[in-house]
């Protein structure tokens, strides 16, 4: 008799051990991923996201205020500057260099010297490039280097749209760089040339006026501002910052049409009249529809065997407004910004919660603000800078030596106010007093400079010499509590009671 054969278990599937974010299950089918490079990614999606945001900002309240919000926080009425050129010998500032460098800027910052079109003055520049940047993912700033309406330095700026820069203009270019949707680029990746449209693709109405053959111009990289947030290593173009947020308002602006058009039918029908007999066909009827008349405050009578229905339609229902609050929260947070900013609502907030909501916004709008003084003005004010020499209209020594001195420039941008200044003005009181903070420290966070206060604070106090005043907010003559900071003898003001006299014994006699 054969032996009975012991049977085997069955091979088990060796398993491999991953992250559960990346497993392939049932649940996991539908999530559609691809391995593309930053590139690849913004050549297929950048217009058609540029077109969207567009038509988005142009037509939908929230995106219109998103920008309002980006605009006025990172640039707010421009980003002036403060000349630091210090003196070679003791380190001071050299405060007539500085005030000629200062004045001759804000001269060519006028709209007629610092645009081309002589339309947008240095402070439009600025708000028309950090919203371009947001509504269109990009811009580009060109330094024309020519004196436009009679101006003395011969530099001006032209603002050039993301549009006029070829996206489909692949390959490689005469001189054997690669160019990557019209920007040509070296080996390492670093811009040579950028090659711009003749004209605007979009520009319609007018082409019968394009009379030129050329389609491109190839401008070196010298001349190109080129404006953009990379969101990975390797990205050559800019994308919108609306994209995570695109298709949410799409959609919720459709949600509000169409509870405003229902709200609009329910407010409007008045009720169903209904008949055992049917529909009758009589002079009331036309095409297929009755005609009905409403007048207000009129009753009417039926025929008989009618009665009316009156239809309860609740609309808006109490669901719109928190959907509405939950769809903007999530639409705020992919652009950058707090619900608060981007709907107005403050009925939700107190103070300690608002207090946050600004910090963090604060907190991205100071990292917007540096980004632009380190891509944009520092560019523009070295060339500003260098030009603004040679053609003579600023006289600076020894400039052909170390002209990195003369470039020593600190940028302000604007600060913010408090919900509740007290408290803040008393913790900045603290902060200096204590030594964690300094008095620059405290002005710039308020987009302040604190040289300019104590010069607008010595002339305040010469004019109150002038004229015989003493006021209260002189700190060397008057205390925080009112009282003079003099004690003449036989003065009957209190002491300190902190200070050493105060605790003193009396005196016999006394």
């Amino acid at each position: 008799m054969a032996k009975k054969r012991k049977q085997q278990p069955a091979p088990v599937a060796p398993r491999r051990r991953m992250y559960q974010g990346a497993q392939f299950s049932r649940l996991t089918a539908d999530w559609v991923t691809s391995n593309t490079s930053a590139d690849s990614e913004v050549y297929g999606s950048a217009q058609k996201l540029r077109d969207r945001a567009r038509q988005l900002c142009r037509d939908n309240d929230y995106a219109r205020q998103a920008l309002r919000a980006i605009e006025s926080n990172v640039i707010g009425q421009g980003i002036p500057f403060q000349a630091q050129v210090r003196m070679q010998r003791g380190g001071r500032l050299d405060a007539p260099i500085n005030d000629a460098i200062e004045a001759a800027w804000r001269q060519w910052s006028q709209a007629r010297y610092c645009h081309t079109g002589g339309k947008l003055s240095f402070a439009d520049i600025e708000r028309l490039a950090i919203r371009a940047c947001a509504e269109s993912g990009e811009v580009f700033i060109r330094l024309v280097r020519q004196g436009f309406g009679g101006g003395a330095i011969p530099l001006a700026l032209e603002v050039l749209e993301a549009d006029l820069l070829d996206d489909g203009l692949n390959g490689r270019s005469k001189e054997g760089n690669e160019i990557r949707m019209g920007v040509e680029v070296d080996g390492w990746g670093r811009p040579i040339a950028y090659h711009f449209l003749a004209y605007h693709p979009g520009d319609y109405q007018f082409s019968n006026q394009q009379i030129s053959t050329q389609r491109h111009k190839r401008v070196p990289a010298e001349e190109i501002i080129h404006l953009y947030r990379a969101e990975r290593p390797g990205q050559t173009r800019g994308v919108t910052w609306f994209a995570s947020a695109i298709q949410r308002l799409h959609h919720l602006a459709g949600y509000e049409q169409a509870e405003v058009v229902r709200a609009r039918a329910s407010s409007a029908l008045m009720g169903f009249i209904t008949s055992p007999e049917g529909e009758l066909i009589g002079d009331d009827v036309m095409d297929g529809e009755r005609v009905s008349q409403f007048e207000p405050g009129v009753f009417k009578y039926l025929n008989p065997g009618e009665s009316v229905t009156v239809p309860s339609l609740d609309s808006p229902d109490g669901q719109f407004e928190p959907f509405l609050r939950a769809m903007l929260r999530a639409m705020a947070a992919g652009i950058g910004c707090s619900y608060e900013t981007i709907s107005r609502d403050f009925s939700q907030t107190n103070y300690s919660s608002s207090r946050l909501s600004l910090l963090e916004d604060r907190d991205h709008w100071r990292v917007l603000q540096a980004w632009m003084v380190e891509n944009f003005h520092r560019r523009v004010f070295s060339e500003w800078l260098d030009l603004a020499v040679l053609s003579n209209a600023l006289s600076l020594p020894g400039f052909e030596v170390a002209p990195d001195r003369y470039k020593m420039v600190r940028w302000m941008p604007r600060g913010w106010a408090w919900v509740d200044p007290a408290k803040e003005v008393a913790a900045y009181k603290e902060s200096v007093r204590c030594g964690f903070k300094s008095l620059s420290e405290v002005v710039a966070e308020q987009g302040g400079d604190l040289e300019e206060l104590f010069i607008q604070l010595e002339a305040e106090r010469l004019l109150a010499e002038k004229h015989g005043l003493v006021l209260d907010i002189d700190p060397g003559k008057v205390s925080n509590a009112g009282l003079t900071q003099a004690r003449p003898p036989g003065s009957i003001i209190p002491q300190d009671p902190y200070a050493p006299e105060a605790n003193a014994a009396p005196e016999e006699g006394a």
